[in-house]
Protein backbone atom coordinates (compact mmCIF):
# COMPACT_ATOMS: atom_id res chain seq x y z
CA UNK A 1 0.00 0.00 0.00
CA UNK A 2 1.46 3.04 -0.97
CA UNK A 3 1.86 5.90 1.75
CA UNK A 4 -0.79 8.43 0.04
CA UNK A 5 -3.36 5.75 0.02
CA UNK A 6 -2.77 4.67 3.54
CA UNK A 7 -3.39 8.71 4.31
CA UNK A 8 -6.45 8.67 2.60
CA UNK A 9 -8.02 5.84 4.69
CA UNK A 10 -7.38 7.82 7.67
CA UNK A 11 -8.85 11.12 6.46
CA UNK A 12 -11.88 9.22 5.07
CA UNK A 13 -12.25 7.28 8.68
CA UNK A 14 -11.61 10.80 10.63
CA UNK A 15 -14.34 12.21 8.06
CA UNK A 16 -16.57 8.79 8.85
CA UNK A 17 -16.29 8.93 12.62
CA UNK A 18 -20.26 9.93 12.88
CA UNK A 19 -20.92 6.21 12.31
CA UNK A 20 -19.97 4.58 15.63
CA UNK A 21 -20.51 0.60 16.43
CA UNK A 22 -23.38 0.09 19.05
CA UNK A 23 -23.30 -3.45 20.66
CA UNK A 24 -26.82 -4.77 22.01
CA UNK A 25 -28.10 -1.90 20.67
CA UNK A 26 -30.37 -1.53 16.74
CA UNK A 27 -30.60 1.81 15.90
CA UNK A 28 -34.61 2.40 16.04
CA UNK A 29 -33.67 2.38 19.90
CA UNK A 30 -34.76 -1.14 20.76
CA UNK A 31 -32.48 -3.16 22.49
CA UNK A 32 -30.61 -6.63 21.74
CA UNK A 33 -32.07 -8.57 25.42
CA UNK A 34 -35.46 -6.25 25.67
CA UNK A 35 -36.18 -4.58 28.26
CA UNK A 36 -34.88 -0.87 29.42
CA UNK A 37 -31.23 0.13 29.07
CA UNK A 38 -28.68 -1.46 31.95
CA UNK A 39 -31.51 -4.14 32.96
CA UNK A 40 -30.92 -7.81 33.99
CA UNK A 41 -33.69 -9.78 35.33
CA UNK A 42 -33.89 -13.28 35.84
CA UNK A 43 -37.22 -14.75 36.95
CA UNK A 44 -37.88 -17.72 38.48
CA UNK A 45 -39.89 -19.11 35.85
CA UNK A 46 -36.48 -18.66 33.20
CA UNK A 47 -34.23 -20.41 36.19
CA UNK A 48 -36.67 -23.48 36.77
CA UNK A 49 -37.18 -24.05 32.75
CA UNK A 50 -32.78 -24.08 32.33
CA UNK A 51 -33.05 -26.31 35.30
CA UNK A 52 -35.55 -28.87 33.95
CA UNK A 53 -34.49 -28.99 30.75
CA UNK A 54 -30.92 -29.34 31.74
CA UNK A 55 -32.63 -32.38 34.37
CA UNK A 56 -34.19 -33.90 31.43
CA UNK A 57 -31.23 -34.38 29.03
CA UNK A 58 -28.82 -35.79 32.12
CA UNK A 59 -31.57 -38.47 32.45
CA UNK A 60 -32.02 -39.15 28.71
CA UNK A 61 -28.39 -39.36 28.26
CA UNK A 62 -28.48 -41.85 31.31
CA UNK A 63 -30.69 -44.05 29.72
CA UNK A 64 -30.65 -43.78 26.05
CA UNK A 65 -26.40 -42.85 26.12
CA UNK A 66 -25.20 -46.12 27.74
CA UNK A 67 -27.40 -48.59 25.43
CA UNK A 68 -24.41 -48.63 23.31
CA UNK A 69 -21.54 -49.16 25.79
CA UNK A 70 -22.34 -52.45 27.22
CA UNK A 71 -22.91 -53.83 23.56
CA UNK A 72 -19.83 -52.02 22.15
CA UNK A 73 -17.78 -53.91 25.08
CA UNK A 74 -19.44 -57.34 24.21
CA UNK A 75 -18.68 -57.07 20.93
CA UNK A 76 -15.12 -55.84 21.74
CA UNK A 77 -14.34 -58.55 23.99
CA UNK A 78 -15.80 -61.35 21.65
CA UNK A 79 -13.54 -59.98 18.76
CA UNK A 80 -10.39 -59.51 21.09
CA UNK A 81 -11.08 -63.50 22.19
CA UNK A 82 -11.38 -64.01 18.00
CA UNK A 83 -7.37 -62.61 17.37
CA UNK A 84 -8.79 -59.51 15.68
CA UNK A 85 -7.16 -56.22 16.70
CA UNK A 86 -10.37 -54.62 15.67
CA UNK A 87 -11.40 -55.76 19.51
CA UNK A 88 -9.14 -53.46 21.22
CA UNK A 89 -9.96 -50.23 18.82
CA UNK A 90 -13.83 -50.75 19.43
CA UNK A 91 -12.91 -51.17 23.44
CA UNK A 92 -11.40 -47.73 23.21
CA UNK A 93 -14.05 -46.53 21.15
CA UNK A 94 -16.64 -47.68 23.77
CA UNK A 95 -14.09 -46.77 27.09
CA UNK A 96 -14.01 -42.79 25.28
CA UNK A 97 -17.32 -42.76 24.70
CA UNK A 98 -18.42 -43.37 28.47
CA UNK A 99 -15.68 -40.78 29.38
CA UNK A 100 -17.70 -38.60 27.33
CA UNK A 101 -21.06 -39.22 27.68
CA UNK A 102 -20.01 -38.83 31.96
CA UNK A 103 -18.54 -35.66 31.56
CA UNK A 104 -21.73 -34.77 29.52
CA UNK A 105 -23.94 -35.88 32.40
CA UNK A 106 -21.63 -34.14 34.94
CA UNK A 107 -22.12 -30.99 32.79
CA UNK A 108 -25.73 -30.91 32.66
CA UNK A 109 -26.34 -31.73 36.49
CA UNK A 110 -23.82 -28.10 37.27
CA UNK A 111 -26.15 -26.77 34.82
CA UNK A 112 -29.50 -27.80 37.15
CA UNK A 113 -27.92 -27.37 40.43
CA UNK A 114 -26.30 -23.71 39.31
CA UNK A 115 -30.03 -22.91 38.27
CA UNK A 116 -31.12 -24.06 41.93
CA UNK A 117 -28.47 -21.89 43.65
CA UNK A 118 -29.16 -18.73 41.61
CA UNK A 119 -32.53 -19.08 42.00
CA UNK A 120 -32.07 -19.35 45.74
CA UNK A 121 -29.34 -16.54 46.19
CA UNK A 122 -31.90 -13.93 44.01
CA UNK A 123 -34.57 -14.94 46.23
CA UNK A 124 -32.76 -13.96 49.17
CA UNK A 125 -30.94 -10.37 47.31
CA UNK A 126 -34.72 -9.59 46.02
CA UNK A 127 -35.77 -10.08 50.15
CA UNK A 128 -32.60 -8.08 51.58
CA UNK A 129 -33.62 -4.89 48.61
CA UNK A 130 -37.28 -5.29 49.48
CA UNK A 131 -36.53 -4.78 53.00
CA UNK A 132 -34.19 -2.37 52.89
CA UNK A 133 -36.11 -0.33 50.19
CA UNK A 134 -39.44 -0.30 52.36
CA UNK A 135 -37.64 0.64 55.50
CA UNK A 136 -36.39 3.95 53.33
CA UNK A 137 -40.03 4.27 52.47
CA UNK A 138 -41.27 4.03 56.10
CA UNK A 139 -38.62 6.74 57.17
CA UNK A 140 -39.59 8.96 54.09
CA UNK A 141 -43.32 8.93 55.06
CA UNK A 142 -42.23 9.95 59.07
CA UNK A 143 -40.50 12.63 58.18
CA UNK A 144 -42.15 14.20 54.94
CA UNK A 145 -43.74 17.20 56.70
CA UNK A 146 -46.44 16.94 53.76
CA UNK A 147 -48.15 13.74 54.99
CA UNK A 148 -49.56 15.60 57.78
CA UNK A 149 -50.20 19.45 58.79
CA UNK A 150 -47.84 20.53 60.88
CA UNK A 151 -48.36 19.44 64.73
CA UNK A 152 -50.33 16.57 63.63
CA UNK A 153 -49.07 12.97 63.90
CA UNK A 154 -47.93 11.67 60.25
CA UNK A 155 -49.74 8.04 59.08
CA UNK A 156 -46.61 6.47 59.61
CA UNK A 157 -46.96 7.27 63.77
CA UNK A 158 -49.97 5.72 64.15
Amino acid sequence: MAWAEWEQLKADAVANSGAHMQLNKAGDGGGGGGGKKGDLTVNDTALSDVRDEASKLNTRLWKEGRVAVPTSETAAGNLTSQGFDLGGALQHVADRWDVQLKSLMDACGHIANHMDFTKYVHQGDDQYVRSRVSSIAALDQAFDDHNAPKGEKNKADN
